[in-house]
């Protein structure tokens, strides 16, 4: 793709963003986190989750589907949490979550785990990578806020993980707009249940 064919990607994607940013704003803090604990119940039932020794998580900010009761569960079941500390650069490190209490105010409002951190080759031992997204297609093209942080790590992930984005119902789309670095994902996991993806 030239820079020519980039440009109206570029322009959908941020058309795409705004609007389904608008549609979460009218989401009540209620729905928010009854939609958290939904989604952490499919999780936490799902194959996947369950054998897992380590999944990489990340903490939810502002009106995003809540993790707060997934990462706290999969912690309790004795499996290893990692959540993403964004460097400078935009890549993702690694550190490992102890809870709530470990974790410092970070750029960009995000809650990130404390020190020491694990590098960013650590999300590729992860047997489940859970990430953020504002939308996903049937065909798993997942789109993200716009930092390119996620794709960046996705890219280290082996093939064959299970790689699942949180989302509300209304976010499961037919098709979202793309680029050739955006990175797939292998299900959506919703109020409603977990669907898995081609």
């Amino acid at each position: 793709m030239d820079e020519r064919e980039t440009v109206p990607v570029d322009g959908a994607k941020i058309a795409l963003r705004d609007q389904l940013s608008t549609a979460r704003r009218r989401r009540s803090l209620l729905d928010v986190g009854e939609s958290g604990r939904a989604i952490a119940q499919h999780l936490l039932a799902t194959p996947e989750v369950r054998r897992a020794a380590t999944v990489a998580a990340y903490v939810s900010r502002g009106l995003e589907p809540g993790t707060g009761p997934l990462i706290d569960a999969v912690r309790a079941s004795g499996r290893h949490v990692i959540l993403p500390v964004v460097l400078p650069d935009k890549d993702l490190d690694w550190g490992r979550y102890t809870g709530a209490d470990g974790l410092a105010d970070a750029r960009f409002g995000l809650l990130e785990p404390a020190e020491p951190h694990l590098g960013v080759d650590a999300v590729a031992t992860a047997d489940v990578v859970l990430v953020p997204a504002v939308a996903v297609d049937r065909s798993g093209m997942r789109l993200g806020r716009g930092g390119g942080c996620y794709d960046r790590a996705l890219a280290r992930v082996p093939v064959g993980t299970f790689v699942c984005a949180l989302l509300y119902d209304d976010e499961v789309l037919d098709a979202v707009p793309s680029a050739p670095h955006d990175r797939r994902v292998t299900a959506v996991v919703t109020p409603s249940g977990v669907t898995r993806l081609a």
